[in-house]
């Protein structure tokens, strides 16, 4: 096209943040010979006050083009269209006067993304902006200075119903879950089975459906197969639920997310890029969401560690993960395989045993062995 993408232009002491953009015309469209992107860290939650909004929108017609995008996939506020003689500028009045920074961009840790969570959802399943916030406190260096094989992307979602995409896009899914049964209120499941409750809170009220029939709309949609009704009661097998939230998102007022809550982590999703796209697989199923959140952070780290070392050019983790194997994820990780790690039970096995863990090794007497084991 007309534009390079990319190239050497940014705030000193920042690598990432800024997005070159040169028109290969600067002689008949001088008017666009630099028309730079800059992005710039949301707010928690994407909360705002309009004075800010304001701020943003006056600082971005003073100095650029005025247009703007809220907000990427990436999740940040995107100012579209300015020149080199500005960037400093810029970014002296957003750091200075709006107190906000500007995002990640680059081979980086990207700008981390949250959904509103507890401060408005009943579904969150931890504080979602506070993990946010200390993350993006705590690895600015990351986050501002490009030292990564590719991009890496953090995303916090309060509970499997994932509003920021976080197990579709994110290199690590921060997403809410918890431990114990799903709390059911009987009398609310038989108010829905009367039709005196509307499920999927109205949601779908444009048009009669019919009335409600738990057995189709609940029970044989769940992919576990672990609810039925029994003497009028609707009941689940909780060793089996995989928290998936269908039923829950169906009969709001019947079902309620348990009380022992944190979060699982997922790993290597992303777009298509370098190879096809993929979901995140699971890594970390629960861990309790408490400051300073050292449990979170010695994984996180673990796998920089390994990406860094391992990963090529624009490799993304999840491509590292399907090139290497998720066996070597769990060892540069120091977490121990369980039966959640697999994702096709006795069709793809990628759990081997070293002959250090196998008692005996490798060479054995095979007279002894059979005096336990018979053919």
């Amino acid at each position: 096209t007309h534009w390079k993408h990319g190239g050497i232009v940014g705030v000193f002491g920042y690598g990432g943040s800024v997005i070159g953009r040169y028109c290969d015309q600067p002689d008949a469209f001088s008017g666009v010979a630099h028309f730079h992107t800059l992005r710039v860290n949301q707010p928690g939650g994407k909360f705002y006050k309009t004075e800010f909004l304001r701020q943003i929108c006056d600082l971005w017609e003073l100095r650029g083009s005025g247009i703007t995008n809220m907000h990427g996939s990436t999740g940040d506020i995107i100012l579209l269209g300015t020149t080199t003689p500005q960037l400093e500028e810029i970014f002296y009045e957003m750091t200075h006067k709006l107190n906000q920074d500007l995002g990640g961009s680059g081979s980086n840790l990207r700008t981390p993304s949250d959904c509103i969570g507890q401060a408005r959802c009943e579904y969150a399943c931890y504080d979602t902006q506070a993990l946010c916030y200390h993350l993006t406190k705590d690895y600015q260096d990351e986050l501002h200075r490009p030292a990564f094989p590719y991009k890496f992307k953090f995303k916090f979602d309060g509970c499997p119903n994932c509003c920021v995409a976080s197990i579709a896009r994110a290199d690590m899914s921060f997403i809410g879950t918890w431990k114990d049964d799903i709390r059911i209120d009987q009398e609310a499941v038989q108010a829905y089975i009367g039709g005196e409750l509307v499920p999927n809170g109205g949601s779908h009220a444009g048009r009669d459906w019919g009335p409600f029939d738990i057995q189709k709309e609940v029970i044989h949609l769940c992919p576990t197969e672990c609810m039925w009704m029994e003497d009028g009661k609707l009941m689940i097998d909780s060793k089996e639920c995989t928290r998936c939230m269908h039923c829950i998102n169906v009969m709001p007022r019947a079902l309620r997310i348990g009380n022992e809550r944190g979060l699982s982590i997922l790993v290597g999703a992303k777009a298509p890029i370098l190879d096809g796209a993929q979901m995140s697989s699971l890594l970390v199923p629960f861990v309790k969401v408490e400051e300073p959140y050292d449990e979170i952070k010695e994984v996180i780290e673990n796998i920089w560690n390994w990406w860094m070392e391992e990963g090529k050019n624009r490799e993304r983790l999840g491509e590292l993960i399907k090139r290497q194997g998720f066996q070597r994820l769990l060892e540069m990780t120091n977490i121990q395989p369980v039966p959640q790690h697999v994702k096709e039970p006795r069709s793809n096995p990628y759990i081997f045993w070293k002959e250090e863990e196998v008692e005996g090794g490798f060479k054995r007497d095979i007279n002894e062995f059979r005096k336990y084991h018979q053919r």
